[in-house]
Formats: C-alpha cells, structure tokens, sequence
C-alpha cells in the first residue's frame, strides 16, 4: 500500500475538511470530529487534519493512487468554492 500527502494552505481548514466529508458521506464510511476526517473511498482511504493547515493523506494500492489524488484534488478544489488552493502531493 503507498502512502500520499499534501499540506494545504486555507483560510478555513475545518470548512473545507466538513464540507468534503459531508459530500461524500450519503453514499461513503465517513468518520468525523472537529479536527479530523476520514472518508473510504473504494480506490483507497482519504484521511484529514486540520490545524492552521489542511493535511490530506492518502492510502492506497499502487495502480490506484494516481486515480485517487486526482480524484480527492477535483472535489477539495470544489469545496473550497472561489478560494483558490494548491495541492502538490507526495
């Protein structure tokens, strides 16, 4: 299993971890609390943690990582609505 993270600067870590999570949680396990999130996606595990940052850390096979950043990237750039974010994973 590889391991993938990203370190996102955001005027509102919370928000953008409470929005993705409640997006994504009529149809997949989410877990939530006040600073962490953790959705299960079918390609692999989404985990979230916010401070004065957002870090995004990613879980899965090799042959589906690249689907699942792309994948978690589109959606955390849509929840962060006009709010322009940079999301370099590694």
């Amino acid at each position: 299993m590889l391991t993938s993270s990203a370190t996102i600067q955001t005027q509102d870590p919370a928000r953008i971890m409470n929005r993705l999570c409640k997006h994504w949680a009529h149809k997949l396990p989410v877990t939530l609390s006040s600073d962490q999130g953790v959705i299960e996606l079918p390609m692999g595990i989404c985990q979230m943690h916010c401070t004065d940052v957002l870090t995004v850390t990613l879980k899965s096979e090799t042959e589906q990582m690249s689907k699942l950043q792309e994948v978690v990237s589109d959606h955390l750039l849509r929840m962060a609505g006009k709010e322009t974010l940079i999301i370099e994973w590694t």
